[in-house]
């Protein structure tokens, strides 16, 4: 796609996207739709299933991920994952943040694995233009159930905007970013301070290389993701060590009808610069959908793919096959005859062993 690796800036937001939202730029959809995949990517290796041991970790590993999660066939963004990142909390969250495993022999009490870096290939690079750092965060496994159990209170964070400044962010989310555990081999230190020192060392790594840092997620993802974003440039992480500040772009879309975006109600402020779509002018969908079907990822996937703007129709314009849409949930018309929540492992990872007992195999081995 020559066009996309011309365009890069462009579609990066050098120029905050200006003359390419309302309608949408067709290179745009498909970058959008590429960065989105690799946040989808978290929920479709993480494993959610609490009778397993593994449960809250990646099911796969950092050379089989992108494989195993259909990102690999006939995409020309070739990327490989170099680091997995985990998350804690000093306070107490819902199982929706902090999944825990019913096992004894838990991988983890402590933990969550909650994202990777990833990096342009050779081949990667020539199709997007330049080396790409790519940082994705996944999000909750639930919606708005947890929201009658947590509380949005709102805290100061010098350690990301300085000890003079007064901005104030999310209890929960600035928790999981900036919290350790001494108790836990996968958070001695931080998820930020795993993600500033893999981006410091991939930003060194290719100095004398044209790169662009990216980072991307969905739902909490998006906002640890924003969080992650601002440190990085705040702190001079996304740039060589004597080298000047680079800049820092935001783009966030909002699917007309998803209340999610809703919460927290009293004392937010939105960033960047908004996409709208509105996946209830969509006729492969069903109508008039749930909370976790508007909210649900890949049903933004498909708007991007389809909206015409604030006064147009909607029409696919990216060849994605609406088939995904269907990958954890019922969004699809029946029309379509896809079955629902079609994406698990065969036997939920249950294999049959020799002597014809079965056992539970749902996690690949990894370093972290």
């Amino acid at each position: 796609m020559p066009s996309i690796a011309e365009r890069w800036k462009v579609l990066s937001g050098q120029k905050k996207w200006e003359g390419l939202l309302d309608p949408l730029d067709l290179d745009l959809r498909r970058y959008i739709i590429h960065y989105g995949e690799m946040a989808q990517a978290t929920y479709d290796t993480f494993n959610s299933e609490q009778a397993s041991k593994y449960a809250g970790s990646s099911r796969y590993a950092k050379d089989t991920i992108f494989t195993r999660v259909g990102l690999d066939k006939g995409n020309p963004f070739k990327y490989r994952v170099t680091k997995y990142f985990y998350a804690t909390s000093s306070t107490k969250l819902p199982d929706a943040f902090i999944l825990k495993s019913w096992s004894r022999e838990a991988w983890s009490k402590e933990s969550n694995w909650i994202g990777f870096a990833a990096v342009a290939t050779d081949e990667g690079k020539a199709a997007l233009g330049r080396r790409d750092i790519v940082i994705a965060w996944r999000g909750t496994v639930m919606t708005l159930e947890w929201s009658n159990d947590f509380e949005f209170e709102l805290v100061s964070a010098p350690d990301i905007f300085g000890a003079k400044s007064d901005v104030k962010v999310h209890l929960g989310w600035h928790s999981l970013y900036t919290s350790d555990d001494p108790r836990s081999p996968f958070n001695k230190a931080s998820a930020r301070n795993q993600v500033l020192t893999e981006v410091r060392r991939l930003v060194e790594q290719y100095k004398n290389e044209e790169i662009s840092l990216t980072i991307t997620g969905h739902s909490l993802g998006a906002a640890v993701g924003t969080l992650s974003a601002v440190d990085i440039v705040a702190n001079g992480y996304n740039k060589p060590k004597g080298m000047p500040n680079k800049n820092l772009y935001v783009l966030r879309m909002r699917n007309a009808t998803d209340v999610v975006l809703t919460y927290p109600m009293i004392g937010y402020s939105e960033v960047g610069e908004e996409l709208r779509i509105d996946t209830s002018k969509s006729n492969y969908l069903k109508k008039p959908g749930t909370v976790k079907t508007i909210h649900a990822l890949e049903s933004y996937l498909h708007g991007v793919a389809g909206t015409h703007g604030s006064k147009g129709p909607f029409k696919l314009e990216v060849k994605r096959d609406i088939s995904l849409v269907n990958k954890h949930l019922d969004c699809l018309k029946d029309d379509y005859c896809v079955p629902d929540a079609w994406w698990c492992d065969k036997h939920k990872g249950m294999v049959q062993l020799e002597d014809g007992a079965w056992e539970l195999r749902d996690h690949e081995k990894d370093d972290f």
